[in-house]
């Protein structure tokens, strides 16, 4: 716990606090969202900056590499794909469903410059792009 005015860090927890809820709301709940065949959940993402690259890593597990496309469309980082619940799984009973399956979407809005994708790999369920400064 941060020290200091109380005041302070309480508004900084508490905004913290809407923003990790904000973020799983986007991850797992978008209304009417599987109707029009858009995007239903979205992944959590890191990004670092070196001197010359951009690198993001985006948590994809159980994501087939096939269904991964990426692009960058004004200054922002498209990730999109779809994540199938496994053939056998398809008409079982379902206990408890926490995994989101379905199609998804990541926007990233990167720093400002000029990149290219210059490598990508899936590896432990994580996608890792390289984006190097031009």
């Amino acid at each position: 716990m941060p020290f200091g005015d109380p005041k302070l860090w309480m508004w900084a927890e508490a905004c913290e606090i809407i923003d990790r809820a904000e973020r799983l709301h986007r991850q797992f709940f978008r209304p009417g969202a599987a109707v029009a065949r858009q995007p239903v959940w979205e992944a959590p993402a890191d990004i670092f900056e070196t001197e010359l690259d951009l690198w993001i890593v985006i948590a994809l597990p159980g994501v087939s590499p096939e269904s991964i496309v990426v692009r960058v469309e004004s200054g922002t980082l498209v990730v999109t794909g779809e994540r199938l619940l496994p053939a056998e799984m398809r008409r079982a009973a379902i206990h408890r469903l926490e995994i989101p399956h379905g199609r998804f979407e990541r926007r990233s809005e990167l720093p400002p410059g000029r990149y290219e994708l210059d490598g990508t790999r899936l590896a432990d369920g994580c996608l890792t792009l390289r984006l190097r400064k031009i």
